[in-house]
C-alpha cells in the first residue's frame, strides 16, 4: 500500500494564508522524507480537494489519508467534506480513503494551544 496524505484547510485569496499549511506539509516531509502529500483547500484556493487526491493518485497512491486542518466542527467538516469523499470513493473505488478527525479535536493540539496561551 502507498499512502498519500492530504492536508486540507479552509482557503483564502490572500496567499500568505497558505503559509502555515505548507508548513505543515513541509515539516511531514522532513520528519516522513518518503511520504506523498499534497495540500488542499475548500475554497478560495488552490488545488481543490479532488485534484490533490488525483496528483496522489498518479502518483502512484493506493490509499489517501485526508487530514482535516480545522480547528472547529463547522459546515466544511461537518457537511461538505462527507459529500467529497462519497464523490472519491465513486471516482477511485479501489482507492482506500481515510478521514481523520479535525485537528482541532486532537488532544495534543489542545494542549499545544493551552501552553502557547500562556506563553511569557
Amino acid at each position: 500500500m502507498t499512502r498519500g496524505i492530504v492536508l486540507l484547510a479552509h482557503g483564502s485569496r490572500d496567499e500568505r494564508w497558505r503559509q502555515p499549511i505548507e508548513a505543515v506539509a513541509a515539516r511531514l516531509l522532513a520528519n516522513e522524507p518518503g511520504a506523498r502529500v499534497a495540500c488542499a483547500y475548500m475554497e478560495l484556493a488552490e488545488p481543490d480537494l479532488p485534484t490533490a487526491v488525483a496528483t496522489l493518485v498518479a502518483g502512484g497512491a493506493t490509499a489517501i489519508r485526508v487530514v482535516p486542518l480545522f480547528l472547529g466542527m463547522g459546515k466544511h467538516a461537518r457537511e461538505d467534506l462527507p459529500h467529497q469523499l462519497d464523490s472519491l470513493r465513486q471516482r477511485w473505488p479501489a482507492i482506500g480513503f481515510t478521514l481523520t478527525r479535525i485537528v482541532g479535536e486532537e488532544p495534543e493540539l489542545v494542549d499545544l494551544l493551552a501552553r502557547i496561551a500562556v506563553k511569557s
